[in-house]
C-alpha cells in the first residue's frame, strides 16, 4: 500500500481535508424536508401488518385467518404455507464459519413467515394486507394462532445445559457454532507458571438498538418487467438487493433496492427481515405497491438486538505485571434465528478485539454462539469490538487492584511500543501504526490525572464517592470489500460521486465532496452524493465495521486518479499540445472557479476541470475516437485491509451511596483516528458512541421473564440515555497516519463505545473500591449499586 496522500498543502481550504465543514444534508433536514422510509407513499399503495406470535417457544397447531379476511378492507392474509406454496424461498442464513472441529456450522432453515414452530415472541407468522394501515391493524388482531406452549429458555448459558428446551430440532444442543481460537497447551502452560492470575465472570448485557426512525418499506413489483423494487431503510442497498435473491428466487437484475434518509441503524438494518420479502410477494399478488411500518413496540421484539455474552476472562501475569497469556471462555446469545443475527460477535470478533494495544505473547478463545427463544442477536454499534475491549480494560483494572499497581502503570508496562510496529498479535492481526504510549500520556495529562485526589476529596464533602476510570481501546475495523467510486460530471454543471456505503447520519456527503475536492479542486458546493439506488452500483460493501472512508475514501481518490488520466488526453487535444507535457494542478477554488486546472507545462496556457467538462456537454470540443469522450468513470476498488483506530478515555464519576444513583462527571479522550478529514463529524461520532456506552453500562438491559415474555417492551420499562446523562466531553487528537489505505483514515464510528464501555465501568469500580467491590456487571443501575454497597456490610 501506497503511503497516504499529503493533502496538508489545501490547508487553508474552508472545505479541504481536515477542515470542519458542515454536514451536506443538514439544512434541508433542520426543513423538514427530508425523506425517511415511513414518508414515502406510492400511488394506489396498500398497507400491511405483522401477525406476531405471543408465546416464546410453541409448536403451531393452526392458523385461523377466516374472520381476518372477511374484515373491512382486507385484500390478502398470507401465511408461511402461502407465500412456500407460492414459491418464495427462505431467510439468509449470515455469516458461515467453521465448527472447532472442522465441520460446516448447521444453518436451520428459516421461513420468510414461520410454519413449525414459533422460537421467540415477536416471531412472524402471518401478514395482512389492507387498503389502510388501520384496517390492517384492526383485522391482524382477528388471526388466531393455536400455539401447544413449550418451555423456552432465554440466556445462552442455560441454553447449553443437558435437558434446555430446543429451539431448532437439526441444532442439538442449542450450538450454532463451537468456536475455537489459540493453544490450548501453551496458554494452560503460561497460566500454571504465572505470578499471578486475575479472574472475572462478565455479563456483556443485552440492548435494544432503539434508532430514533423505526425500520419501515414499500415493496413494488411491475409484473411487465418482471422486476421488485423495495424502498427502505438500509446501510446498504447492494447488498440488500443480495440478500434478497434468496427468499425471492429472484436474479439481481430483477430486483432493485432504493434508500433515502435514513434515521440511525447502528447496524440494526443491514440486515434482511422477513416482513421485506413478504410484501414484496404481496405487491406480487395484488399488483400494487404494499407499504409497512414498525410501531415502537413492535420493533422492541423484531428488530435484532445487540451484545448478550456471558463470558469468563482470565489474565496471567508475571510478577511486574506483565501480561503472559490472555483467555476467554463463554458464550454469545444469537437469539432465534441467524437470518437478521450472527455469530461474529461472540467469536472472531472476541479474538481480534481482546487484545486490545498490549503486547499480549497468547491468547486463548473458546465461545460457543447459542440459539435461545429471544430476538435475534445483530450487529450493534461495534458488534463485538466494544466488548472485546471492554474485557480486557476490566481485567487490566482488576489485575492492578490486586497487585497494587496502578491502573496507569499496568497499562504503560503492557504497552505494544512505536518502535514493535509493524506488530503481529496472536489473534493473527497486524498493526500497521500507533503510539499507544504517547496516547495514553496525553489523555492522562488531559485529564488531570494527578489532580484527582483533590476531587475526590471535594466529592467526600459532599457525601459522594468518586472514581476514574480509564479505557484504552483499539478496535480492528473496516473488513475489505470490493467498493465503488463513480464521478460523474451531470447536465446541470454539477458532480456527482456514486459509492456504495450509506449514510445513516455519519455525513458522508461532506466528507466525501472533501476528498473528490481536494484531489480535482472540484468545487466543493458543486459535488453530489448518489448512495442508495442499488441500479447505479457496480459494487457496495454498504456501510459497516466503521470502514466508510476508508472503503469510499479510497474507490474516489482512485476513482479521481482515473478522472485525471481522462482529461490530461483531452486537456492535450483541447489545448493542442502533447499529453506528456499536459500537467494536472489543484488549486484552492476560490483562486479558481473552474476547479483543478490543465495545464501545458512551462506555460500560462490551462483549461480548468469543470470549464473542460462543460466544453464536453455543450459538444464544443470533437475528440478523435482514441481519446476519452467523458471526464465521467465509473471505478469498483479493492477495499483496503483493516485499520487499527485506538485511543485513550478517562471518565470520572460521582456516586451517592444512599441511592445507588451514578453520574458521570467528567469525561477526556484522546482518540487516533489517523488523518481525519472532517473533525467535526468525527467528534460527533464519537459522542454519540460515548453515549450509547454510558447507556449500556448504567441504564439498558432487555430482561424475559422464564416464559421467554420480555419485560422491557417499550419505553415506560427499557430506560435510554438522555442528555443529562451525559457529561460536557473533551475531543482531543493524536493522530498517526494509516499505512494501510491512501488516506491514511482510521474508522471512527464506533470506538466511542470501545472507550465509554471500560472506563466508566472502571471508574465506578474505582469509586465502590471501600467497599471491597472488585466488579459490577451492566448495567450498573441505582439498585444494583445500592444493593452491592449494602451487601459489602461496610
Amino acid at each position: 500500500m501506497n503511503a497516504p496522500v499529503d493533502l496538508s498543502q489545501f490547508a487553508d481550504q474552508k472545505y479541504a481535508v481536515g477542515q470542519p465543514v458542515p454536514r451536506k444534508e443538514d439544512p434541508v433536514l433542520l426543513r423538514g424536508e427530508g425523506r425517511y422510509s415511513d414518508d414515502l407513499n406510492r400511488p394506489g399503495q396498500a398497507h400491511a401488518v405483522m401477525v406476531r406470535s405471543n408465546a416464546a417457544h410453541g409448536t403451531i397447531r393452526s392458523i385461523d385467518t377466516s374472520a381476518a379476511k372477511d374484515a373491512p378492507g382486507v385484500l390478502a392474509v398470507l401465511t408461511g404455507q402461502d407465500l412456500i406454496a407460492a414459491g418464495l424461498g427462505n431467510m439468509p442464513s449470515g455469516m458461515v464459519f467453521k465448527m472447532r472441529d472442522g465441520s460446516e456450522m448447521p444453518k436451520p432453515t428459516q421461513p420468510v413467515l414461520t410454519t413449525d414452530k414459533v422460537r421467540f415472541v415477536g416471531d412472524p407468522v402471518a401478514v395482512v394486507v389492507a387498503e389502510t394501515a388501520k384496517q390492517a391493524k384492526d383485522a391482524a388482531e382477528a388471526v388466531f394462532v393455536d400455539i401447544d406452549i413449550l418451555p423456552a429458555v432465554t440466556e445462552a448459558r442455560a441454553a447449553a445445559a443437558e435437558g434446555a428446551p430446543v429451539v431448532h430440532d437439526g441444532t442439538p444442543g442449542n450450538v450454532i457454532l463451537d468456536f475455537h481460537h489459540g493453544d490450548s497447551e501453551a496458554v494452560e502452560a503460561a497460566f500454571a507458571g504465572a505470578a499471578h492470575v486475575t479472574r472475572l465472570q462478565i455479563r456483556n448485557s443485552r440492548v435494544v438498538v432503539c434508532p430514533m426512525e423505526p425500520r419501515s418499506a414499500i415493496g413494488e413489483y411491475d409484473q411487465q418487467a418482471d422486476r421488485w423494487t423495495l424502498r427502505v431503510g438500509s446501510q446498504g442497498v447492494f447488498a440488500m438487493r443480495q440478500l434478497l435473491t434468496g427468499p425471492l428466487k429472484a436474479t439481481v437484475e430483477n430486483v432493485r433496492v432504493l434508500t433515502g434518509n435514513v434515521g440511525g441503524s447502528f447496524g440494526m438494518k443491514a440486515s434482511l427481515y422477513p416482513e421485506y420479502p413478504a410484501i414484496l410477494h404481496a405487491a406480487r399478488l395484488l399488483g400494487r405497491p404494499v407499504k409497512w411500518t414498525d410501531e415502537r413496540g413492535e420493533s422492541f421484539l423484531s428488530d435484532s438486538h445487540g451484545r448478550d455474552h456471558d463470558m469468563a476472562q482470565e489474565l496471567a501475569l508475571d510478577a511486574n505485571g506483565k501480561i503472559l497469556a490472555l483467555r476467554v471462555t463463554g458464550y454469545g446469545n444469537i437469539g432465534a434465528y441467524l437470518s437478521n443475527g450472527t455469530v461474529l460477535q461472540p467469536t472472531g470478533n472476541i479474538v481480534r478485539n481482546t487484545i486490545g494495544v498490549y503486547a499480549t505473547p497468547l491468547q486463548e478463545v473458546t465461545s460457543k454462539a447459542m440459539f435461545t427463544n429471544t430476538s435475534p442477536v445483530g450487529p450493534y454499534r461495534g458488534a463485538g469490538r466494544p466488548e472485546g475491549n471492554y474485557y480486557i480494560e476490566r481485567l487490566l483494572d482488576t489485575a492492578a487492584r490486586e497487585m497494587g499497581i496502578d491502573p496507569a502503570e499496568i497499562r504503560r508496562r503492557n504497552h505494544i511500543q512505536p518502535a514493535a510496529l509493524p506488530y503481529t498479535t496472536p489473534a493473527g492481526t497486524t498493526y500497521d501504526s500507533g503510539d499507544f504510549p504517547a496516547v495514553l500520556n496525553k489523555a492522562l495529562a488531559a485529564a488531570d490525572w494527578d489532580g484527582f485526589a483533590a476531587r475526590k476529596r471535594q466529592s467526600a464533602e459532599r457525601g459522594r464517592l468518586r472514581g476514574r476510570g480509564i479505557g484504552q481501546y483499539l478496535e480492528v475495523t473496516g473488513p475489505p470489500s470490493k467498493e465503488m467510486g463513480g464521478i460523474r460530471f451531470e447536465p446541470d454543471g454539477t458532480v456527482t460521486i456514486i459509492t456504495g456505503t450509506l449514510d445513516y447520519g455519519q455525513g458522508h456527503a461532506s466528507a466525501f465532496a472533501q476528498v473528490l475536492s481536494a484531489r480535482l479542486g472540484i468545487p466543493f458546493e458543486q459535488i453530489n452524493l448518489l448512495q442508495g439506488d442499488s441500479d447505479e452500483l457496480l459494487a457496495g460493501g454498504g456501510t459497516g465495521g466503521s470502514k466508510s472512508l476508508m472503503a469510499s475514501g479510497t474507490a474516489i481518490v482512485e476513482g479521481a486518479e482515473k478522472v485525471r488520466q481522462a482529461g490530461q488526453k483531452i486537456a492535450a487535444h483541447v489545448l493542442e499540445a502533447a499529453e506528456a507535457d499536459i500537467e494536472f494542478q489543484v488549486v484552492p477554488s476560490g483562486a479558481n472557479p473552474g476547479g483543478g486546472q490543465f495545464r501545458i507545462a512551462g506555460t500560462d496556457r490551462a483549461i480548468g476541470i469543470m470549464q473542460l467538462a462543460e466544453q464536453l456537454r455543450s459538444g464544443a470540443v470533437t475528440l478523435p475516437a482514441d481519446v476519452p469522450q467523458t471526464l465521467s468513470v465509473s471505478h469498483v476498488a479493492e477495499g483496503p485491509p483493516f485499520s487499527y483506530p485506538n485511543g485513550c478515555h478517562i471518565a470520572e464519576v460521582e456516586v451517592d451511596p444512599e441511592t445507588g444513583v451514578t453520574e458521570v462527571v467528567r469525561y477526556h479522550m484522546v482518540n487516533d483516528f489517523g488523518v481525519i478529514v472532517n473533525p467535526m463529524l468525527v467528534e460527533g461520532q464519537a459522542h454519540g458512541g460515548i453515549v450509547q456506552g454510558i447507556g449500556q453500562a448504567f441504564l439498558e438491559h432487555v430482561v424475559y421473564d422464564d416464559s421467554g415474555q420480555p419485560m422491557t417492551g417499550s419505553y415506560m420499562d427499557y430506560a435510554l440515555p438522555r442528555a443529562n446523562d451525559a457529561p460536557m466531553f473533551n475531543f482531543t487528537s493524536h493522530p498517526v497516519p494509516a499505512k494501510t489505505n491512501v488516506l491514511g483514515s482510521k474508522g471512527c464510528g464506533e470506538a466511542g463505545c470501545a472507550g465509554a464501555l471500560p472506563s466508566v465501568m472502571n471508574a465506578l469500580v474505582d469509586a465502590l473500591a471501600p467497599y471491597g467491590i472488585m466488579h459490577l456487571d451492566m448495567p450498573a443501575t441505582p439498585l444494583r449499586v445500592w444493593q452491592a454497597i449494602q451487601a459489602s456490610g461496610k
